[in-house]
C-alpha cells in the first residue's frame, strides 16, 4: 500500500530555473499516463521520489532516493549545474541525476511511456534518462542487459517488503560472463537461471507465458547483449521483480482493477537454480526430481534417499585422456550453468565432437547460432551444473563419457558392429513381443469382466474422450490471449477447435500466491483438523456404511465461516449394516 497525496499544480517538464515544490506539486505526462511526484509508503516516516501510473492505483514503478531516506515531502527538484537534484534545507542534496555531457538550458520532462529525461531544450537527444536506472519494474522500452561501450548495466533490483521501496535482497538480470543469460540472485549468490541464449531463443523456452501479449526484442554482439520488449493491443503489460525474488510478467486487468500475473519465475523446484547439484539432472514430471549425468552416480546415495540432492553426483569411471571416450547426446534439456567458447564459424557436429576430444578438460558441447550468422560450438569445462530436461522443448548437450561408459549405451546417430546391431535388435523384438502379450492379456481381462458385470446400458449413455495437453494447446491456439472467453474463480477458460470441427471451452487451472497470505497457520490447521473430524466420521462414526471413493481437494468446501464440509458424493455408495456389495447402473462422477 502506497500513498499518494493530492496535488495541486501538474505539468509534465521543467526547465532551468524553475522548481518543483515536493509539498503538493508534481510532473504528469502530457496524456496523463504516468506522474512524478513525492510518495509515502503505508505504515512508513519516510518519503521517496518516485514515478507510478496515474490512472492505475498503488503501482510504483520507478524510485530515486531509495537508500537516500527522506523523512518529510518538504523538498525542491530543480536544476543545479545541470544536474537535476533533490533537496532540501536540513538534508541538502539527496538525490542527483549525473549526466557526463553538459547541457546549457536543460529540460526534464517525463514522456508517456513512464520515461523521465534530460535533454538539450530543442533538442530531442537525451543525455539523461530514468529508463537507464530501473528499480524493481521493466516498463515496455526498457532494457534489461549490459552496454560495454557505454558501460551501463540493466538490471531490477527488488523492494525490501511491500512497503519499503529501499533496495531488497535480490537482483534481476543478464549474466554478462559467457553467453547472455537471465538470472535471479541474492547477493552474490544465484537462486535461479533462465538459461544461455543460444542463437535463437533463451535455453528454458518459458521466461514468456503462452498467451501472446508483448513483442520481445533482444540484441546480442559485440558491444553487449539487451532484452526489451514492447506490449501489443494496447494491453498495459509489466514485469516486476518482487521482493520474494519472484520475477513476474504482469497486465493490467481493467474489468477486475487488478494486476493478473501471467508467469512467475522460478516456477517449480526444478527452476531452483542447482537443485541436484553438480553434474546432476531435474525433470519435473519425474519422481524423485533428480537424477545423475550419464556416466555419473549420486556422490551421497544417503541423501539422495533422502530426497536432498544438492550433493550432487560424481563420475562413476575416472576416465582417461583420450583413450576411447566418446559422447552421449541428451536432449530437450535447459543447457548447464559453466565457461564456454566458441570454436569456429559453421563447424559441424562432428567438428564439435572433435575440438572437444583434443581437450583433456572439456565435458561435453553444444552447438549454437552465432549472432553474426553460422554456427560455433559451446564447451563445458569445470562442471556442469542447473540442467533440466523439458517435455517437449529445449537443446541437445552432448556430455562426454568414458569408454566404458559407451559399451552399455546404444547411440542410433552412429555407427554400430553387427554383433551389437543383434543384440540391439533381439532386445527391442523380445520387449515388443512382452509388450504385446500383456497387452493382449489385459485386453481379454477387461473384455471378461464387462461381460460379467452385465450392467444394462441406458439410452444417451455419456463418453468422456480423452485429450493429451498438446491437442489441447493446439486447439485453443496455445492458450491465445485473443481465445480467452472468461475466467472464473479456478483459472481463465479459452475457446478452441478440435480438428474434427468440434468446438470446445477449456478451463485452465490457476493459482493465486497472492491470496496465499489471507490464511494464517492456525486456520489452515484448523482446516485439515475439520478434515480429519469428517474422514473419520465417513469411516467410523456414520451408522451407515459409506465408501467415498476418488475424494478429492475440490469436494472440500468452507462455509462462510471456514468450517470444511465434505460434499459431493456423486461416486459414493451408501450400504446398510448387512450389505458387502452394491452395483450401479448410470454414469457417476465427482
Amino acid at each position: 500500500m502506497v500513498l499518494f497525496p493530492r496535488k495541486s499544480f501538474a505539468i509534465d517538464s521543467i526547465k532551468a530555473g524553475e522548481s518543483i515544490n515536493g509539498s503538493n506539486q508534481i510532473l504528469v505526462s502530457a496524456q496523463q499516463k504516468f506522474v512524478l511526484g513525492i510518495f509515502n509508503p503505508k505504515d512508513s516516516i519516510f518519503h521517496y521520489l518516485g514515478i507510478w501510473y496515474m490512472n492505475i492505483p498503488q503501482t510504483v514503478v520507478w524510485v530515486t532516493n531509495r537508500d537516500n531516506l527522506l523523512l518529510n515531502s518538504s523538498v525542491i527538484l530543480a536544476f543545479k549545474g545541470g544536474n537535476l537534484v533533490l533537496q532540501n534545507e536540513r538534508e541538502g542534496i539527496i538525490w542527483s541525476s549525473i549526466s557526463s555531457e553538459f547541457v546549457k538550458v536543460p529540460v526534464a520532462q517525463l514522456l508517456d511511456n513512464g520515461n523521465l529525461v534530460i535533454r538539450e531544450s530543442g533538442s530531442e537527444n537525451y543525455v539523461w534518462q530514468s529508463f537507464d536506472y530501473p528499480s524493481d519494474t521493466l516498463l515496455p522500452g526498457m532494457k534489461l542487459g549490459w552496454d560495454s561501450k557505454t558501460g551501463m548495466k540493466w538490471k531490477l533490483t527488488s523492494w525490501k517488503s511491500l512497503n519499503d521501496p529501499s533496495s531488497g535482497d535480490f537482483t534481476f538480470g543478464m549474466d554478462p560472463d559467457g553467453l547472455p543469460q537471465f538470472e535471479t540472485r541474492r547477493g552474490n549468490i544465484t537462486t535461479y537461471r533462465d538459461g544461455p541464449w543460444f542463437g535463437s531463443r533463451f535455453s528454458r523456452s518459458s521466461f514468456f507465458s503462452e498467451v501472446e501479449i508483448t513483442s520481445p526484442q533482444f540484441d546480442y554482439n559485440a558491444e553487449g547483449a539487451f532484452f526489451s520488449y514492447e506490449s501489443v493491443n494496447n494491453l498495459t503489460v509489466i514485469y516486476a521483480l518482487n521482493a520474494q525474488g519472484y520475477f513476474q510478467e504482469l497486465y493490467w486487468k481493467d474489468d477486475a482493477n487488478d494486476w493478473f500475473s501471467l508467469n512467475e519465475l522460478p516456477g517449480d523446484g526444478c527452476d531452483d537454480y542447482g537443485h541436484c547439484g553438480n553434474f546432476g539432472i531435474c525433470t519435473f514430471s519425474f519422481i524423485p526430481l533428480c537424477d545423475c549425468v550419464h556416466g555419473h552416480r549420486p556422490k551421497s546415495p544417503d541423501d539422495w534417499g533422502k530426497h536432498n540432492w544438492s550433493g550432487g553426483c560424481v563420475i562413476r569411471d575416472n576416465r582417461t585422456c583420450k583413450n576411447g571416450e566418446g559422447f552421449k547426446r541428451i536432449s530437450n534439456v535447459k543447457l548447464p550453468d559453466s565457461s564456454w567458447d566458441l570454436v569456429n564459424v559453421n563447424p559441424s557436429i562432428h567438428d564439435c565432437e572433435a575440438a572437444c576430444l583434443s581437450n583433456c578438460s572439456c565435458l561435453a558441447y553444444g552447438i549454437m547460432e552465432l549472432p553474426t550468422g553460422g554456427n560455433g560450438c559451446i564447451t563445458w569445462f569445470k562442471k556442469l551444473v542447473d540442467i533440466r530436461i523439458f517435455p517437449d522443448y529445449g537443446q541437445d548437450i552432448y556430455v562426454r563419457l568414458a569408454a566404458s561408459e559407451l559399451v552399455v549405451i546404444a547411440d542410433p546417430s552412429e555407427s554400430e558392429s553387427p554383433k551389437r546391431k543383434l543384440i540391439v535388435g533381439l532386445s527391442v523384438s523380445v520387449a515388443s513381443l512382452i509388450s504385446f502379450l500383456i497387452f493382449f492379456a489385459c485386453f481379454i481381462y477387461w473384455r471378461r469382466r464387462a461381460e460379467g458385470n452385465e450392467v444394462e446400458a441406458q439410452e444417451g449413455d455419456v463418453e468422456s474422450p480423452l485429450y493429451d495437453f498438446t491437442k489441447i494447446e493446439t486447439a485453443t491456439n496455445y492458450f491465445s490471449f485473443s481465445n480467452k472467453i472468461g475466467e472464473g474463480g479456478f483459472g481463465p477458460v479459452y475457446k478452441g477447435m478440435l480438428p474434427c470441427g468440434q468446438e470446445i471451452a477449456v478451463k485452465r487451472l490457476a493459482e493465486d500466491d497472492k491470496k496465499r497470505s489471507l490464511l494464517g497457520w492456525k486456520k489452515r490447521l484448523d482446516i485439515i483438523i475439520g478434515i480429519a473430524r469428517g474422514l473419520l466420521y465417513l469411516h467410523r462414526d456414520s451408522r451407515l456404511i459409506i465408501i467415498h471413493r476418488d475424494l478429492k481437494v475440490s469436494n472440500i468446501l468452507l462455509d462462510n465461516e471456514m468450517n470444511p464440509k465434505i460434499t459431493d458424493f456423486g461416486m459414493a455408495r451408501m450400504f446398510g449394516e448387512d450389505q458387502a456389495m452394491t452395483q450401479t447402473e448410470r454414469v457417476v462422477g465427482t
